[in-house]
């Protein structure tokens, strides 16, 4: 039987016999041929485990995952990660417009940041409007239990500051959260993002 076969085997039995405290013997370890030698029990778990990393080769292959560049007004990154955020495809197209609009998709920028092509922080525009956050800009009536005791961010996500919504991933999730709401509420999820809202030019 091929030793690598053997090895399989003897390493299923001690997982067995490790599990109800009986020794199983096995290949030996360290600098003792493996093949030749008679078998003998593992001292312990991790030297069980080098022995079997002497003969399974490593992983090839790895994924990366590469951190998006953000550069102003430059949203080709956003799609796959507001999918993984939770987003539906074909809500795709206005949310990247509704980031552009908001913020240009860079995720560092508070309400009155402004920025470079890079989305360095610059200065500040303004300053009526800081709690308005990241690549959405949700605003801190979402979020803040200060403000707003029902705030849904806070409530429902445990995000009750202004921080870890600068993290463009949760800022994303936390969009889907207003998104879904105001779908059920209202039948239209973009009402948080509707300019007249801003300017009470609703009716």
């Amino acid at each position: 039987m091929p030793f690598i076969i053997k090895t399989v085997i003897a390493f299923a039995l001690f997982t067995i016999g490790f599990g109800s405290g009986v020794l199983i013997a096995e290949p030996p370890l360290g600098q003792t041929d493996p093949i030749t030698a008679p078998y003998g029990a593992y001292t312990s778990f991790r030297d069980m485990q080098h022995d079997i990393w002497l003969y399974v080769a490593p992983s090839t292959t790895t994924t990366l995952v590469v951190k998006p560049v953000y550069k102003h007004g430059e949203c080709d990154w956003l799609p796959a990660m507001a999918l993984k955020a939770g987003w539906p495809v074909d809500q795709l197209g206005k949310l990247k417009q509704i980031a552009l609009r908001e913020s240009g998709c860079c995720p560092n920028r508070r309400g009155g940041d402004m920025v470079d092509k890079d989305c360095n922080i610059t200065g500040v525009s303004e300053w009526t409007h800081r709690s308005d956050t990241s690549l959405l800009q949700i605003n801190g009536l979402n979020f803040d239990p200060k403000r707003n005791p029902y705030a849904p961010i806070c409530l429902q996500m445990s995000i009750c500051t202004q921080e870890p919504l600068l993290d463009p991933y949760t800022n994303l999730k936390a969009g889907k959260l207003l998104y879904d709401y105001w779908q059920k509420a209202a039948g239209d999820g973009w009402i948080p993002w509707n300019m007249c809202n801003r300017d009470k030019t609703c009716k």
